[in-house]
Parts: C-alpha cells; sequence; structure tokens
C-alpha cells in the first residue's frame, strides 16, 4: 500500500536537509559520543572495540529521527547545537584525561 502523498515532503530542499542531517549529523553525533565515552569510561580499549558496533547502531537510530520533524532545517539546528555541546564536552574530557 502507498503512502498517503499528504503526509510526503513535496520540497525537495526540505527532502535534503533531512537526508543530510541524518545522514553527516547522526553520524557526527554519534562519533562524539563515543569519543566522550572512551575518555571517561576507564577501559577505553574496550570501549573502543564495542564502539564499532554500537556507533552503527547509535547512527542508524538518528537517521530516523529527521523524518519525525516537519521542518528539515530545524532538525539541523538540533543536530548543530547537539554536535556543539558534545564537541565541548569531549575537550573538557579530553583536558582532564591524565592519559594524555
Amino acid at each position: 500500500m502507498p503512502a498517503n502523498s499528504k503526509y510526503l515532503t513535496k520540497s525537495p530542499l526540505q527532502q535534503f536537509a533531512k537526508i543530510s542531517a541524518g545522514i553527516v549529523g547522526g553520524y557526527a553525533i554519534s562519533a562524539l559520543l563515543h569519543m566522550i565515552l572512551a575518555l571517561w569510561i576507564p577501559m577505553h580499549h574496550e570501549v573502543l572495540i564495542t564502539s564499532f558496533f554500537t556507533t552503527f547502531i547509535v547512527w542508524c537510530a538518528l537517521l530516523i529521527v529527521p523524518y519525525l520533524f516537519d521542518n528539515g532545517w530545524k532538525v539541523w539546528g538540533v543536530y548543530l547545537i547537539t554536535i556543539i555541546l558534545l564537541y565541548l564536552l569531549f575537550q573538557i574530557a579530553n583536558a582532564n584525561n591524565p592519559f594524555v
């Protein structure tokens, strides 16, 4: 059964914003999240090994989230704010890391 056309996004710019936010923004968020976990958890070797699998799982979940929003540019805003916050947390954790 095909999707109801009133629920589909008509604008190609909105479609591009949602797809690019899911692919690029979702990967950046999942990678930064696992980089922070590797710094915070004492056994960072185990985190790095399992992060190959869990990064993909988190990325797939974050790839679906933009389609829950009506506006793709709002998703980019939310993702960019999340990326900036995670990057700041990573810098703070990396500065306080005794192993560096």
